[in-house]
């Protein structure tokens, strides 16, 4: 399997997502698609809104940890293909900031996969968020 990093820098635009779909469309052993598109909320905090994320990672090892993500899912999932990005940088409130896309041949497996990729990703690949107030304080995300 190609090893290839999963940041881009600031948002991740539709345009992007858009290409991507549009690329898979000369694939026809697809059946199924499946897309989550993690977008940054305007969260009320103790009485502050927030107006941004700044993320953050050790992209090394968070590469390592979204190439065993990778290798488990086309263990446990019958796909034909499989993307993930996330941002680094800051990516305003309406913004998005995590694009999974999974395909296969079925539908069942591609919502099941999504899901469990989603999880897989909170739970094990370093990427940290400073929620940034539109008072310009901040405090540190935690993934739920």
């Amino acid at each position: 399997m190609n090893k290839k990093t999963v940041f881009i820098e600031g948002a991740i635009a539709a345009e992007f997502i858009a290409q991507s779909i549009t690329k898979h469309q000369s694939k026809h052993t697809i059946g199924a698609h499946n897309i989550f598109l993690g977008q940054v909320r305007a969260d009320a905090i103790d009485g502050n809104v927030v107006a941004a994320i700044e993320y953050s990672a050790y992209e090394e090892m968070a590469n390592e940890a979204m190439d065993v993500i990778r290798e488990k899912a086309f263990a446990q999932f019958d796909l034909v293909c499989m993307h993930i990005y996330h941002s680094l940088g800051v990516v305003k409130a309406g913004e998005i900031c995590l694009f999974v896309f999974v395909s296969s041949t079925r539908r069942k497996q591609v919502y099941e996969a999504t899901e469990t990729i989603v999880n897989w990703i909170k739970t094990d690949v370093p990427i940290f968020g400073k929620e940034i107030f539109e008072n310009e304080t901040f405090t540190w995300k935690k993934n739920n």
